[in-house]
């Protein structure tokens, strides 16, 4: 009888176990030995980012665009090119005074409304259109639509009508005596990248750029700040 002495390591006792395993399973043919792969070298590419912050073919929400003439913009522009699609028809606006604010704020209002209760002299009407600076910085751009026998008018509309192909800037005559803009195209055609139109329609940039400024009802608080009317206060 083989006499096992239990005050050995417990290491040497492992070891001589897995020994004596081994050979067992080599004399019996019954087990084979299990081979351990070694980790590879790290490869630090495998982590490496490989996608834009933009999920792939979305497009980007564009919510409150500002609203300017060509010549406000003070840079060369573009206006889209789909005058059906992005150009509005004639609308109408007010400006309106707004408590806290240095400069009174534009809003859409229903011309009958505006007919109704305001002088004419409050009273604006013109086109916007999509439009952007270099890079696609958009915005929504004032054309005229009304005496257009005007110099600064009948420029400014050149200007528009030219924008639709080519990088161009409205720059005010004023300061040499003469009414109207010198309407520059960019030298070279190419000059900046080409336009990166949003997807979203004409409509609802309007929407999302007049939210909260639509007057279309007597007792808007837009309206009754501009006809001098008391505010329900609740």
């Amino acid at each position: 009888m083989e006499i096992v002495n239990e005050n050995r390591p417990v290491e040497a006792r492992i070891a001589e176990e897995a020994d004596s395993a081994e050979n067992d399973g080599k004399g019996n043919g019954s087990a084979a030995a299990v081979a351990v792969a070694k980790p590879g070298p790290f490869d630090l590419n495998k982590f490496k980012s490989k996608r834009a912050d933009a999920i792939a073919n979305v497009d980007t929400l564009q919510t409150g665009l500002p609203i300017s003439s060509m010549s406000q913009a003070k840079d060369f522009v573009r206006l889209h090119p789909d005058e059906e699609n992005y150009w509005s028809p004639e609308l109408c606006f007010v400006m309106v005074p707004i408590k806290g604010a240095k400069r009174d704020s534009l809003h859409l209002i229903d011309e009958d409304l505006a007919m109704r209760l305001l002088p004419s002299g409050k009273i604006m009407r013109f086109r916007l259109a999509l439009a952007t600076k270099p890079h696609d910085v958009f915005f929504l751009c004032r054309i005229p639509t009304r005496n257009l026998d005007n110099s600064w008018n009948r420029d400014n509309i050149a200007g528009c009508e030219r924008a639709k192909t080519l990088w161009t800037q409205a720059t005010s005559r004023g300061e040499e005596g003469i009414d109207g803009y010198f309407v520059q195209a960019a030298r070279d055609p190419d000059a900046f990248p080409g336009p990166k139109w949003p997807e979203q329609s004409l409509n609802d940039l309007l929407d999302r750029a007049f939210a909260g400024r639509m007057i279309d009802s007597e007792d808007h608080p837009a309206l009754l700040r501009l006809i001098g009317g008391k505010q329900s206060v609740s």
